[in-house]
């Protein structure tokens, strides 16, 4: 394993931020959003790649290289970088990458050239239907300093802060109506806990359809014993709370990331799980979400905010609100 490469100069890093390449400020905890690649930020995608090998190192997964890039981060066309920018530390605190579906290319055997394409395989109705209104998301990473709450303020909100980029960069490209991409469990993680929520996801999540699957798909073992423990209700939020019962008495809790996606939308689709060993042996599980089928207070939370601030800029994006039976007004996104 290689000796993870020295931080890169603040300086450099500063000098790539500019305005044109911040896409806002975030709603909590008082950091800035930068979108960037290699081509327009090449300092800051080092210290991006140092990161997130220093971060996976100590989740358990990792490369194993001086840094964590690969050829998507660095082609010609490259996946975009989102950052989270922490202006009162000069620091870098969490990430993900991405690339727009309209903007991927084919491999010779008409699969998309994505990061998800080496574990899975993308079916003609995905790829027709789906992947030119997408957005691919991944390597997500927070960075070790700022994963405990003990860090204040910053570190409580980087996540949050993390899905105020998303649907920034979503509502910033009409026609994106969804963005798929993977979780992942470490091998690190207690087995039978993950065994748990992996029922857990396909109970709740199925791709019904079978838009995408992995080439070599993995399954939760069906020792009962584990199943009863999860599977004591009919309903999303009940089967939840028997999760996360189950996970305490196992000591541990359901991953950050996990957790993230589980309470954005209950539409969401799971493509199956599978190996990834170029990330150490972690399970990877697909997914997919549509972006108005997520959940009210997460677009109140989010999607409000972002159009507030730069309306001027999206003038081809409508919000609306719907009245639901149970619920407050929620807005609905109406691509123009």
């Amino acid at each position: 394993m290689e000796k993870i490469i020295d931080p890169v100069a603040v300086e450099l890093i500063e000098a790539e931020l500019t305005p044109a390449r911040k896409l806002m400020d975030t709603n909590k905890g008082g950091n800035e959003l930068y979108v960037v690649d290699c081509h327009n930020a090449p300092n800051t995608l080092r210290e991006i790649g140092r990161l997130r090998e220093t971060a996976y190192r100590e989740a358990g997964g990792c490369s194993g290289n001086a840094l964590d890039l690969d050829e998507y981060d660095t082609m010609d066309k490259p996946y975009s970088q989102l950052i989270v920018w922490d202006p009162d530390a000069h620091a870098i605190i969490g990430g993900y990458r991405f690339i727009l579906g309209k903007d991927v290319s084919f491999r010779e055997d008409g699969q998309p050239n994505v990061t998800a394409s080496h574990l899975y395989r993308f079916s003609p109705k995905f790829i027709r239907d789906y992947l030119p209104k997408s957005m691919e998301l991944g390597r997500s990473f927070v960075a070790p300093e700022y994963q405990s709450s003990k860090a204040g303020a910053k570190a409580l909100f980087t996540m949050d802060n993390l899905w105020d980029g998303i649907a920034g960069v979503l509502l910033s490209h009409p026609g994106t109506e969804y963005f798929f991409g993977k979780m992942t469990i470490y091998r690190s993680y207690d087995h039978a806990a993950r065994e748990l929520i992996l029922h857990f996801l396909q109970k709740h999540f199925p791709d019904r359809d079978e838009l995408v699957r992995p080439y070599k798909p993995i399954s939760p073992a069906s020792d009962p014993r584990l199943i009863d423990l999860i599977l004591c209700e009919d309903g999303l939020k009940q089967d939840l709370r028997c999760l996360k019962d189950a996970l305490r008495k196992l000591g541990t809790g359901i991953p950050p990331l996990v957790n993230s996606y589980i309470n954005t939308s209950s539409s969401m689709k799971i493509f199956g799980s599978a190996i990834n060993d170029e990330l150490s042996d972690a399970i990877e599980t697909g997914l997919m979400i549509g972006f108005n089928d997520i959940y009210d207070e997460k677009k109140e939370r989010h999607i409000q905010t972002f159009l507030e601030k730069r309306a001027p800029r999206l003038r081809r994006i409508r919000i609306s609100f719907r009245r639901k039976s149970s619920k407050e007004n929620s807005p609905e996104i109406e691509f123009k």
